[in-house]
């Protein structure tokens, strides 16, 4: 079985064959940067994270380009509140989101573009709408003509242009020739950022933006755009139109994750409820939080609640704790391994996570079952299984990101922890098990949970 695709514009799942045979190419829009994240806006970047690596893993050069957009109208009203530059609130909580990226195990982008940096690709872009007769400048603003598009126009949302609602996105209606239009380039306002063009000095419309990054780096026409459902309207399909108009093909395949909610309600700092992630992280650790939003399909909506993320937690801590007592078995993993096929068929059939999670868990089970038997050689095929597939999901706790998370002094802690265990021996071969157990409670209250096993006392940071 090849990847097939759940594709928004079409409504169906597709077979994804890519623009060039062994290359992939995805776009995802990033981080409107007004604010640092909660878990609902980094859900997007793990969901494609796993995409990503798992087209790595069944052959792709993959160019993933996730983009920032760091000049907006939220970023602007932001700026005015607190009395700051724009550019202050857009580098400080563009640095919040790559922590949380890379806190959560989000491989780095191949490219990760600002809108800011990509004004003369816009002007381009916008020259091209106005000479095919596609936009019109007015008032010192650049418009895209929705009616000179119109056939077309609504096709990624499903919607009829005739029963849209005005665009509003621009404080003077007047200037449009239709309510639906949507602003390209706005023109100069006072105490507003600009940058000149030939329609006058103005700043960049949110759809714009991403129109011009993604075909610069990804080229005219590419495989997958990413975002989530939000973004469906207008965002993605004001995209479509502008670039379709312009000439591009743009994306082949368009794939949007679904929300994340509390109590029915849509995630938004307004509601009170952004779970921000390093307060979310002091909760579990960032793997498990992973795999709490890598868990459920990626196109479905999750309900937040504390239960389910320590019910998370728990579960990932089950395949952790097999992985870790297998490794003192195996100290050789076979990186090169096959995947179990029905792994392999769940992550191809849309990016089936919680299938993929399900063999995840039964070859756990075996493979627990292994270790107490003593079978070495299906301990080893087993770990070799599971840490394969756990490295596909970027979920692999022996993996760099994971083994050393949370602390630089793993080194010293192994070094002291070591000698507290020598002298635990010490005292159980003599036979001195309330000196033994005093080592062992104090080794508990400093946060290090020691267990006995056949091959040695082994030791791990409490969860």
């Amino acid at each position: 079985m090849s990847l097939h695709i759940y594709d928004t514009s079409t409504r169906a799942t597709r077979e994804f064959v890519p623009v060039e045979a062994g290359r992939a190419s995805i776009y995802l829009c990033g981080a409107t940067v007004q604010a640092p994240p909660h878990i609902g806006h980094i859900r997007s970047g793990v969901n494609f994270d796993v995409l990503r690596r798992w087209l790595t893993r069944s052959g792709y050069d993959v160019t993933f380009c996730r983009n920032v957009t760091d000049i907006d109208d939220k970023i602007i009203r932001v700026s005015a509140a607190e009395n700051v530059p724009w550019f202050v609130v857009a580098e400080r909580n563009q640095r919040a989101f790559t922590w949380a990226y890379d806190t959560l195990g989000c491989l780095p982008p191949t490219v990760e573009p600002r809108a800011t940096g990509h004004v003369p690709e816009m002007i381009t872009l916008m020259e091209r709408l106005i000479a095919s007769g596609h936009a019109y400048a007015s008032g010192g603003d650049v418009y895209f003509d929705v009616p000179s598009y119109a056939d077309r126009y609504g096709s990624l949302s499903n919607q009829k242009p005739e029963n849209m609602r005005a665009a509003a996105d621009t404080d003077d209606e007047s200037c449009k020739r239709d309510p639906r239009d949507f602003a390209l380039w706005k023109g100069e306002k006072p105490g507003e950022p600009t940058w000149p063009t030939p329609w006058g000095p103005g700043r960049p419309g949110w759809h714009l933006e991403c129109s011009a990054m993604a075909t610069k780096y990804l080229g005219p026409t590419f495989d997958i755009h990413g975002g989530g459902i939000d973004l469906i309207f207008p965002h993605h399909e004001n995209e479509i139109a502008q670039s379709q108009a312009a000439g591009d093909g743009f994306a082949r395949y368009w794939m949007h994750n679904g929300m994340l909610k509390i109590g029915a309600e849509k995630m938004s700092k307004s509601l009170g409820n952004s779970l921000l992630i390093p307060e979310m992280v002091q909760q579990v650790r960032p793997v498990e939080l992973r795999y709490y939003l890598a868990a459920p399909h990626y196109r479905s909506s999750i309900e937040y609640s504390e239960e389910a993320l320590l019910e998370a937690a728990a579960a990932y801590q089950r395949i952790e704790g097999f992985v870790t007592r297998a490794a003192e078995v195996i100290h050789d993993v076979d990186a090169d391994a096959p995947l179990p096929q029905a792994f392999a068929d769940a992550l191809d059939d849309d990016l089936g996570t919680p299938q993929a999670l399900a063999v995840v868990h039964e070859v756990v089970r075996e493979g627990n079952v292994a270790l107490a038997r003593g079978d070495k050689e299906a301990v080893a095929r087993l770990l070799a299984e599971t840490q394969n597939m756990l490295d596909v999901l970027g979920l692999d706790p022996r993996s760099p990101q994971w083994r050393g998370a949370g602390s630089d002094l793993t080194p010293v802690v192994d070094a002291l922890v070591a000698v507290a265990l020598e002298q635990r021996k010490a005292a159980r071969e003599r036979k001195d098990y309330a000196a033994s157990d005093a080592i062992r409670d104090q080794l508990a209250a400093a946060g290090i949970t020691v267990e006995d096993t056949p091959h040695g006392a082994r030791w791990e940071l409490s969860h």
